[in-house]
């Protein structure tokens, strides 16, 4: 007897004569039974993980020990192969060492993958794996922090600038004060910059966190994977080692694995290998898959032998993280607008600090006891040091208010908040820019199979030869041509048929079209797929694809050796190859004119009630015809024989008429380009309202992807605004159609599915890919992703587009009153009087509000019903309207007077002192942006309180911000610089405040021209120009 230790395993191996065994084979049952009850008492009490000793009394038998490996420090011994060799195998793409181990047959069964079923697949098989081999996600680089963005905030200039002033004041108060007395001024101008630094720290955290969730959503991508012998859809994530993984085109490869099985396989390794040749993948040559890699072309089984951080793609991913700093045009365009507006303030604020400057030095200035605060000679450096500080923190104060640094936030609020409203909404923004891009939208290339229809297919014709077939009447046909059609079906699909028992109810899986075929073979011509699938043997394929609009199969049945080629498309591609046909008893009969006319007619008939119309052919080819064919690969695509006709039923979405009306009636043009024939696309568009009586082919609004090519570039551009319908087109018609559509200056979004829809999405200034039957090349190359797939989903991300651009405006308008305002009144006052009327603290307490909650409160709301009947937005269009500066100078002005005539008269007209004065003018100033929010909410509506009571947000802000207001003025009394004010004097500064609404609904019954007012100036300025040019000649 000899005992052995091999290994990975926690095994003993004995080896016995046969004789001993049998002669004492219950003994060593009871041997058996005995050993294997006492080590799994001691595994399961956990006692120890060491080998137990030998004994001299006993020697143990062969016992692999399952549950020791399942605990093990070393996972991966139990699938008898470790993750680094199966990473080398793959990685190293070395052919000879995966015949060495025995093929991916090898690899298959040490992974304990079976032929058939595949893997278990149940919760504790997946976690096994995943102990053993890892899971399928990236480790990413650390999400940014809160107190990243706290520091983010601490580099802004004027903050530092600010803080600045605070410790001088601080230091100098409390060295001229004392601590007790001595800490308000610059302690408050403190409180006050760490209150703006917090707030605008929490936005932007709450932005960063939104982006991240979103990058969590996008990458969670659904796989097709085979368990127990099921077809079925996982998460990416939970994809594992030794799952079998069905790849078609435009699906991208989520693990690294090996070829399995499949025809046609050709993969885009571009981003891996930078190079943009398709890479051919057989089980012979190459069979190896990498992650990250997109399938270009066939369709194929792969075995997964790497997931995650195991992978090349994962080793890569680990060091990137998504950029979610992009900047938008919009956000680029406010840009612009705060730099111009800052150096304004900037000016002001210089000019403010020379003149406080001068007053000061010249002994023009007055403390609060009257008393000159400059005496040459007498006033000490402490006081002097302490005056300059307070003058230059009121200065950088004025700059602080005077840029609109809120408007980058409104930006940034309005799109994180639309952003999470469209997710809601069925509609998943990849690309920032998207969301005010739609809103400027004028003209949607939609697709129909999905988007206009419901993408829920059925078989409601069927026709061989020239006869149509009845449901319950299939039987009156031949049985040899329903035969071959069910081979047909069967062999030349990328679809399965499963059926967990013989009582359930079947599954299908593949493309819409494919289901509907495969479950009316199944249900009606009681196809077996399996048996089938058993009697032949696949020897090529061709996939289908949106340019050829066919698929095709070269098969050899195993009973007769015979080879024939299967043929399956659109009707009138397939029609186009036949030479002959099969008529309902199972006669071939010559295709000839007055036939393939009468069969033209038959798919016309089909296509005009709103089918799609597929067709199959047979043709029973020789081994020499084979072999002669050019390179060998090529499938025979002439002298067919037709064998049937099946037309197919997807009915238009329900609302989809009302949605196209709608955007009809916002100005947007709807164009839609399918690859289905001219009749059927006719018909589905005069369904759903985009085509109107009278349109037709004549007119220029029907036409076929091959008539629109063949156009000149000037026909095509003379033409392509009168089309409404582009039938049987290819992706490289629709790329055409927006880059002439560009050229006419539209702003044109286009949806897409398919992989070679890819550079159609990419060239439209907002591509619309598909969640549900859009590939994963079709997503990335999409701004947005329409998660159902309904058309009713792309009016919505149009309606939110607008709302994007709708709410930032209505915050400009809002911001550049309070900036106008602040700005005049502090110049005018300090040039005047010497004194700016509102503090460091209050002017950063008006700048909160106006920067921060104010774009919180206008840039969350709603779309309304009137965005949709204004038409687009041009490109060119200004940001700040005709209608905004009306509005924005009529309450400015109102502002500008009512606060200067306190300034100067408060205190004869309250008969308060100088400090109460000073209290009116910053109560007043407030309460008026905060009835003013209330005029931003609506930019033309006399009513602007029309739908406040559903947004709440907007209501809680006001509310905050006056119980705010309060608190500042009645019991912060010495940081803010303020004095208690009695009911009166309130009342007072509600009444000017209120005053903002009749002014407004004055203001709106002026008209304004429709041509932009700067326009005007630069058009003078133009005309002056000339006259002094021409003056000097």
């Amino acid at each position: 007897m000899t005992s052995i230790l091999r290994g990975d395993f926690v095994r003993y191996e004995v080896s016995l004569d046969l004789p001993a065994v049998r002669k004492f084979a219950k003994q060593w049952r009871l041997a058996f039974a005995t050993i294997y009850s006492y080590r799994a008492i001691t595994m399961s009490a956990k006692k120890t993980r060491k080998f137990p000793r030998k004994c001299p009394s006993y020697t143990s038998i062969s016992i692999p020990d399952r549950a020791w490996r399942a605990r093990s420090d070393h996972p991966g011994s139990f699938f008898h192969i470790d993750q680094s060799q199966l990473t080398k195998l793959v990685k190293d793409k070395d052919l000879g060492h995966l015949r060495e181990f025995g093929g991916v047959g090898k690899v298959a069964s040490t992974l304990e993958t079976d032929v058939l079923a595949r893997i278990r697949g149940d919760p504790d098989d997946v976690s096994r794996r995943q102990d053993a081999f890892g899971v399928n996600s990236y480790k990413k680089p650390p999400a940014k922090g809160f107190f990243h963005f706290v520091f983010e905030a601490f580099k802004d200039l004027t903050i530092m600038i600010l803080l600045v002033c605070a410790g001088l004041s601080l230091g100098f108060g409390i060295k001229e004060n004392g601590v007790k007395e001595g800490w308000y001024d610059g302690g408050s101008i403190f409180v006050a910059v760490f209150l703006v630094i917090a707030v605008s720290a929490v936005n932007n955290y709450r932005e960063n966190r939104q982006f991240e969730k979103l990058s969590r959503v996008s990458g969670n991508i659904l796989i097709d994977v085979i368990r127990m012998g099921r077809r079925q859809r996982v998460s990416m994530f939970e994809v594992v080692v030794g799952d079998v993984i069905c790849l078609k085109i435009g699906d991208q490869v989520p693990a690294d694995g090996l070829f399995s099985n499949g025809h046609s396989l050709r993969v885009d390794e571009s981003s891996m290998t930078g190079e943009s040749d398709h890479v051919e993948v057989n089980g012979d040559e190459n069979p190896f898959l990498f992650s990250g890699t997109k399938v270009a072309d066939g369709y194929a089984q792969m075995l997964v032998t790497s997931v995650g951080m195991n992978t090349t793609w994962g080793e890569m991913m680990s060091t990137i993280s998504r950029d979610n700093s992009e900047q938008t045009p919009l956000q680029a365009r406010l840009n612009k607008l705060t730099s111009s507006i800052g150096k304004v303030g900037l000016a002001v604020a210089f000019l403010v600090l020379v003149v406080l400057l001068i007053r000061y030095f010249t002994g023009n200035t007055q403390d609060e006891n009257g008393n000159r605060e400059y005496v040459a000679g007498q006033t000490t450096g402490d006081d002097i040091m302490n005056s300059v500080v307070g003058i230059i923190a009121a200065a950088v104060t004025i700059v602080v208010v005077a840029i609109p640094e809120g408007l980058p936030l409104a930006v940034t609020l309005t799109l994180a908040y639309s952003m999470k409203r469209m997710m809601a909404d069925q509609a998943m923004v990849r690309k920032l820019s998207a969301c005010e891009t739609m809103g400027s939208a004028t003209t949607i290339c939609t697709d129909k199979t999905g988007t206009l229809t419901m993408n829920q297919m059925k078989v409601t014709k069927f026709w061989v030869g020239q006869d149509s077939l009845a449901e319950k009447a299939y039987s009156s046909a031949s049985k040899y041509v329903l035969d071959l059609i069910q081979d047909g079906v069967a062999l030349n699909t990328t679809g399965s048929v499963y059926r967990p028992s013989s009582g359930s109810e079947y599954e299908f899986s593949g493309s819409p079209t494919e289901k509907a075929i495969l479950s009316w073979a199944v249900s009606q011509l009681t196809m077996d797929m399996e048996e089938i699938k058993k009697g032949c043997e696949v020897i090529r394929v061709e996939a289908f694809n949106s340019q050829k609009k066919r698929s095709g199969v070269l098969t050899k049945k195993s009973v007769d050796d015979t080879f024939h080629v299967h043929r399956k498309g659109a009707a009138e591609m397939v029609l186009a190859m036949c030479s002959s046909f099969y008529d309902g008893s199972g006669i071939e009969k010559d295709l000839d004119g007055d036939e393939r006319m009468r069969f033209e007619q038959i798919i016309q008939g089909m296509a005009a009630s709103s089918l799609r119309c597929i067709a199959f052919a047979h043709k029973q080819v020789s081994e020499e015809a084979i072999k002669e064919r050019e390179d060998g690969k090529k499938i025979q695509e002439d002298s067919l024989t037709l064998l049937g006709l099946v037309g197919i039923k997807d009915p238009c979405r329900p609302g989809v008429k009302s949605a196209v009306q709608a955007c009809q009636d916002a100005g947007v043009n709807i164009k839609m380009i399918t690859g289905d024939n001219i009749f059927t696309a006719k018909a589905i568009a005069a369904e759903c309202g985009i085509l109107r009586p009278g349109d037709d082919a004549f007119n220029g609004a029907v036409v076929e992807g091959a008539e629109f090519r063949n156009y000149t570039p000037e026909e095509r551009l003379r033409r392509v605004e009168k089309i409404q319908v582009m039938a049987r087109s290819s992706p490289f018609d629709k790329l055409l159609m927006v880059q002439c559509l560009k050229q006419k200056g539209h702003v044109v979004a286009v949806t897409g599915d398919g992989t070679n829809d890819a550079p159609a999405l990419k060239e439209a200034d907002i591509g619309l890919s598909m969640g549900i039957q859009g590939t994963e090349v079709a997503k990335e190359s999409s701004d947005i992703v329409i998660l159902d797939d309904n058309f009713t989903s792309v009016v919505t991300v149009l309606r939110w587009g607008r709302c994007v651009y709708n709410n930032i405006q209505k915050f400009i308008q809002f911001q550049l009153t309070v900036n106008v305002a602040a700005l005049v009144i502090n110049f005018v006052a300090a040039v005047s009087s010497g004194d700016v009327p509102l503090t460091a603290v209050q002017l950063l307490w008006v700048n909160l509000i106006m920067d921060t909650l104010g774009a919180l409160a206008l840039a969350t709301e709603r779309p309304t019903r009137e965005l949709m009947e204004k038409p687009p937005v041009g490109r060119t269009k200004p940001l700040i309207t005709n209608i905004m500066w009306r509005n924005l100078v009529a309450q400015a002005t109102y502002q500008m007077a009512v606060l200067l005539t306190l300034q100067f008269k408060g205190e004869s007209i309250f008969g308060v002192d100088e400090a109460v004065k000073r209290t009116l003018i910053f109560n007043a100033f407030v309460l008026c942006q905060v009835f003013n929010e209330f005029n931003a909410r609506k930019l033309e509506k006399k009513n602007v309180f029309e739908g406040v009571h559903k947004n709440k947000l907007f209501l809680g802000i006001i509310f905050a911000t006056v119980v705010l207001q309060v608190v500042m003025v009645e019991f912060l009394k010495r940081f803010a610089n303020t004095e208690r004010l009695s009911w009166g004097q309130w009342g007072a500064c509600v009444g000017i405040a209120a005053m903002a609404w009749p002014i407004g609904w004055v203001v709106k019954c002026i008209p304004v021209p429709d041509t932009p007012i700067l326009s005007y100036l630069g058009l003078k300025s133009r005309k002056l120009w000339r006259k002094i040019v021409r003056g000097e000649q």
